[in-house]
């Protein structure tokens, strides 16, 4: 007998998320676990992963930890040999490791754009290429898979400083439309999530004096967006019926004009 419910739409599926120690990737585990989805949660730090699994097994949930760098692919393989292996494939995959390290481009920040790129678009990659036969296959098995990668409003927007890393999501959002038009026939829907300012770490790790203050400003003038709103959405895509795909979506703070 079948143990699915209305709440627990998710009951008998794997979800592999990426950069899930904290911020939206943390929210997001903790939202599919509680729809009933087997959570298998990537990042650096052991920790704060060892903490989230703890946290979503009170809740009823089930998880698994593993200690990935998104830039190394041989990792990365491994991890996804071995969620096939121990898990029998993944059939979702939030794709949501990054890192924003504003600055001007006469700084030549050569360190930054690389540590940008390395994660936002190689990592990316490396990740996409372990898991997409899985998902191919949980497409055709089960009649729909989720690919879902996180993207940005600055993909699209203009916002002094942010160049190299509006350009590693620019990457991300047009990547998601055109694997959308390859794996959408095998199964596999894909979409690119943009939201604006979202309360997360990644402001933290801005060292640059413009954007930190543009940052500051904008949070006395908005109420930011939370990570447990961006996961809502997650949630929301993964519960869609097979016949549909939102292939993006935008999710701004409703004061936010740019």
């Amino acid at each position: 007998m079948s143990t699915l419910t209305p709440t627990t739409p998710l009951q008998g599926g794997v979800a592999v998320v990426t950069g899930a120690a904290s911020g939206i990737g943390e929210a997001a585990a903790e939202k599919l676990a509680s729809l009933g989805a087997h959570v298998v949660v990537l990042a650096r730090r052991a920790d704060r992963l060892r903490d989230l699994v703890e946290r979503i097994a009170e809740n009823g949930g089930t998880a698994l930890a593993l200690t990935v760098a998104d830039s190394d692919p041989a990792a990365v393989q491994a991890a996804a040999d071995g969620v096939e292996a121990e898990l029998g494939g993944v059939d979702l995959l939030f794709n949501n490791a990054g890192v924003m390290l504003p600055a001007p481009i006469e700084e030549r920040a050569a360190g930054q754009w690389q540590r940008q790129i390395d994660l936002n678009v190689t990592g990316l990659m490396n990740v996409i290429g372990a898991f997409t036969p899985q998902l191919v296959r949980a497409g055709q098995e089960r009649g729909v898979a989720d690919l879902i990668n996180t993207s940005s409003i600055a993909a699209r927007n203009i916002f002094p400083n942010f160049a190299v890393y509006s350009g590693t999501k620019a990457y991300v959002t047009h990547l998601s439309r055109h694997l959308r038009t390859e794996l959408g026939p095998k199964g596999v829907r894909v979409s690119a999530i943009e939201p604006g300012i979202v309360g997360t770490e990644l402001q933290s790790h801005v060292t640059d004096r413009g954007a930190i203050d543009w940052l500051e400003d904008s949070k006395e003038s908005m109420d930011w967006l939370t990570p447990q709103d961006v996961a809502e959405t997650i949630g929301f895509l993964a519960t869609l019926p097979p016949r549909v795909n939102l292939q993006q979506v935008t999710i701004m703070p409703t004061a936010q004009t740019a």
